[in-house]
């Protein structure tokens, strides 16, 4: 597939647990990172809508895995934040149980999309996504948010650290700014290559 353009983008459905996930033929790509990470910006920016995904500003609010068609050629699906157990513990791994069931057993998953926000280290939540994902061979890329916050020496500063710490290719990592509208292309372009 060319490049992809975030032309036609309807939101389609939540889901909350297994049965009630999309399995049509369509192929998925899948955002993931943790809680306040900048998801529902990055949607927004992609699609170029602002009110797309809902964004929030207390963390842990995604609970949902939510499913957006994008010009009927695949689904966008932004899976529930991680490491945010405010809500308790029974909820939390509720959360991991439904992040588990949706990647296993998807042949339609293409790719994921790993949002590091681009002024901190990894945590070691990040470093168990980035090792479970390639323990279950699913392909993803890195997407570095808010990139608008730092100076671009430290943008290559921490593409290079967070490729060393996480054993990731250094052109798989994306550094974006939803609020400059920055990285949006470079994203198509790779989505285009696993699509």
């Amino acid at each position: 597939m060319e490049n992809v353009r975030f032309i036609n983008v309807k939101f389609v459905k939540s889901a909350s647990k297994k049965d009630e996930f999309i399995s049509d033929e369509l192929p998925q790509i899948a955002i993931v990172g943790r809680s306040n990470v900048g998801k529902s910006s990055l949607i927004n920016m992609l699609t170029g809508n602002s009110k797309m995904a809902k964004t929030s500003s207390t963390p842990g609010r995604t609970r949902l895995v939510n499913y957006f068609n994008v010009n009927n050629q695949f689904y966008l699906v932004d899976l529930p934040g991680y490491g945010f157990h405010k809500a308790g513990k029974g909820v939390a791994s509720s959360w991991d149980n439904v992040m588990n069931d949706y990647f296993s057993d998807n042949p339609n998953l293409k790719l994921v999309m790993v949002l590091l926000d681009s002024r901190l280290e990894p945590t070691s939540l990040d470093k168990q996504m980035i090792e479970y994902l390639a323990a279950n061979e699913l392909t993803s890329i890195l997407v570095l948010t808010k990139t608008d916050k730092i100076s671009r020496s430290e943008i290559n500063n921490q593409i290079n650290k967070v490729g060393k710490v996480l054993r990731f290719n250094q052109n798989l990592i994306v550094p974006t700014s939803a609020s400059k509208k920055q990285g949006g292309e470079q994203i198509a372009n790779l989505l285009g290559i696993y699509l």
